[in-house]
């Protein structure tokens, strides 16, 4: 399932919910990143707080990807569609910035 993420505090959400989701303690997904649980904790909650390279090493540590795809668009066919939620707005387009 794919998750449309808007804010640093979806993101942190769902961390949380995917590391929970496999039945991973703060204690383990640091030990597999090589960080302490304090840095798990500090990561989960303030997602600015890590490096490209580090939240890349988290998602994979996951087992999830991240998909860059432009707003509006369709998810590629496959099992998984994207998911939005309820009132969520798309991201800016180019235009906007």
């Amino acid at each position: 399932m794919d998750y449309l993420i808007q804010s640093l505090g979806q993101l942190s959400s769902h961390l949380r919910a995917l590391r929970k989701a496999r039945g991973l303690s703060q204690v383990q997904l640091g030990a597999a990143l090589g960080v302490g649980q304090t840095r798990v904790t500090r990561i989960e909650h303030d997602p600015s707080a890590v490096s490209v390279e580090q939240f890349l090493g988290i998602l994979n540590a996951l087992g999830v990807q991240m998909i860059l795809r432009p707003a509006g668009s369709r998810a590629a066919p496959g099992p998984a569609a994207p998911a939005r939620a309820a009132g969520a707005r798309r991201a800016p387009t180019d235009e906007a910035w």
